[in-house]
């Protein structure tokens, strides 16, 4: 398809069976993923509910790769039999080790989904594995086998912390580790480059213009080859082999960018501070920080990467226009970078709750917003109820159907009652800078007026001043008129009418019908940044490891 014709997309589902049905081959420029590790108190666990408890949803689709069961041999069995025999090799090598374990299950589930991630990536793509110190050596090995030993490029480190605390057994960790490699040797890099720090311009900058106050530093302008006679001249009085001809020199000069101290001291290049790059980015990352509890982009979601992280990442191997993925895509930091940076993306996740906040999030780019589609969710009746089927289906169908409203869920259900409210909307229709607040529920199974009653006693406790109640099954004549007999909401600032409490049914949700409020300024989840795309003069640049 040509990027003319192409629409940004979500995913939702098991990203192998994505990655296989949906994904072409050598389409893919750059693939950043952060998969999830199980974990009991030793490991890492990487998903989790807004309250903070483990994601029912994310348990029940990922158990089978936590644990060594019937998933997990299966997934072993496809891989000695049909994957690359390098891959076929280490993974029986792996499990002789280990043996049928935790570890050994998880493994097999990365080296299935890895062997399909190198078939979609272009001969000058790269992937970034981010993992923490756990299983990374594990997951080099296996890199190894997938892309050859010699596509190794980085192991980055990302402090993601300072060390805190005391350990009477060992150093505190503090940092994640991001696996780089490329399909070939030759592939896309932008050098990227971080400011000096105070100390180094004290010291190697430290002139200063005094008409217009810029820094700079004196460069040496003779040449280190002696035997160069045709750069062997006299200049301001010193005769030396110098790096330019005279006609440059005397050019540079003219312009003020020699520098001679006194008469017959050697003359010295000005290199001004804000025309030089900065210190290259190595491959230890001190500079980022982790999302702090008070940062502008941070939201309710305990495993949301920096956008930054992901900036200098995107920027270093793609270009513009560019197809960026992340397979296990979360809350979306990924797709948000790669669209503020005039990439196109692919994001796949297996959870309603991850996609309804990714929505939201891109929602913050207005109208300068790139198509985008979202595919694998339930588009009719049939696969709405089909969701109830499903492993932990109450539960996905809630998640789901909030999503239709773009409301944020209240809290796990799995954990206890819910106070009669499973989401949340805020929103502004005034310039008090106090958000309103609309509450949801959402039913999927029979339905009665006295549900209807409840959910106005909840708006009064609440203080809420719109209730949504979400039904599958369809309403019945009592329930509209208690519905009708809540009244309507007028703000004050924008004026217009509002029902205060609306029935929406999943048909007329799916046929594109609206909850009703003022769509001002939502605050759904937490208020998100407005998003600006940036245009950026990038060069292609292609390293040849050869």
């Amino acid at each position: 398809m040509s990027s003319g014709e192409w629409k940004n997309k979500i995913y939702f589902g098991d990203n192998l069976r994505v990655l296989r049905e949906h994904i072409p081959d050598e389409s893919v420029d750059l693939i950043y993923l952060d998969p999830p590790f199980k974990s009991d108190a030793t490991y890492n666990v990487l998903f989790k509910e807004y309250n903070g408890t483990p994601s029912a949803a994310q348990i029940t689709a990922f158990e089978d790769t936590w644990h060594w069961g019937e998933e997990s041999e299966s997934a072993y069995h496809e891989i000695v039999t049909r994957g690359p025999k390098r891959v076929a090799d280490l993974v029986q090598a792996l499990r002789n080790f280990l043996g049928t374990n935790d570890m050994m299950a998880y493994l097999t589930m990365m080296a299935i989904r890895l062997v399909e991630i190198h078939r979609v990536l272009k001969p000058t793509g790269t992937v970034y594995l981010h993992c923490d110190p756990t299983a990374s050596h594990y997951l080099k090995i296996l890199m190894d086998a997938v892309f050859g030993p010699g596509k190794f490029v980085n192991d980055i480190v990302w402090q993601r912390i300072n060390a805190k605390g005391h350990s009477f057994t060992r150093f505190p960790s503090n940092h994640d580790n991001i696996l780089r490699y490329a399909k070939s040797g030759k592939w896309v890099w932008n050098p990227q480059y971080v400011g000096h720090s105070p100390e180094y311009i004290q010291k190697f900058y430290r002139y200063v213009e005094p008409e217009t106050g810029r820094r700079y530093s004196l460069a040496d302008l003779t040449s280190p080859n002696k035997n160069r006679p045709n750069l062997t001249y006299e200049f301001l009085g010193v005769t030396r082999v110098w790096r330019w001809t005279k006609e440059k020199m005397q050019e540079a000069y003219k312009k003020g960018l020699i520098v001679q101290s006194a008469p017959g001291k050697v003359p010295r290049l000005k290199r001004y501070l804000d025309e030089q790059e900065g210190t290259s980015v190595g491959d230890t990352w001190t500079d980022i920080k982790p999302i702090q509890s008070h940062a502008k982009e941070r939201l309710p979601y305990p495993t949301q990467k920096p956008e930054a992280l992901l900036e200098r990442i995107i920027r270093a191997s793609s270009n513009e226009g560019d197809l960026v993925l992340d397979p296990f895509c979360g809350c979306g930091t990924t797709i948000v970078v790669a669209e503020r940076l005039q990439r196109r993306w692919i994001g796949i996740d297996i959870t309603h709750i991850a996609i309804t906040l990714m929505k939201h999030r891109l929602a913050a780019f207005g109208s300068s917003l790139s198509p985008y589609e979202v595919i694998g969710l339930p588009q009719d009746l049939a696969s709405a109820r089909a969701l109830l089927n499903e492993p932990d289906g109450r539960y996905q169908f809630q998640m789901w159907a909030l999503g239709l409203v773009d409301a944020r869920p209240a809290q796990d259900t799995k954990k206890g009652a819910d106070a009669g409210i499973d989401g949340y909307i805020y929103f502004f229709d005034d310039e008090s800078g106090k958000p309103k607040k609309i509450v949801v529920q959402v039913k999927s199974g029979h339905v009665s007026v006295a549900q209807i009653r409840d959910l106005k006693g909840v708006m009064e406790r609440e203080k809420a001043v719109i209730g949504c109640f979400i039904t599958l099954e369809e309403p019945t004549r009592p329930m509209k008129e208690e519905a009708l007999s809540a009244g309507f909401y007028e703000p004050a600032f924008l004026g217009g009418k509002y029902p205060r409490l609306q029935i929406l049914t999943i048909s007329e949700l799916l046929a594109g019908k609206k909850l009703e409020f003022p769509r001002v300024a939502e605050a759904t989840f937490q208020k998100a940044k407005p998003q600006r795309k940036r245009t950026v003069i990038e060069q292609p640049l292609i390293s040849d490891r050869g």
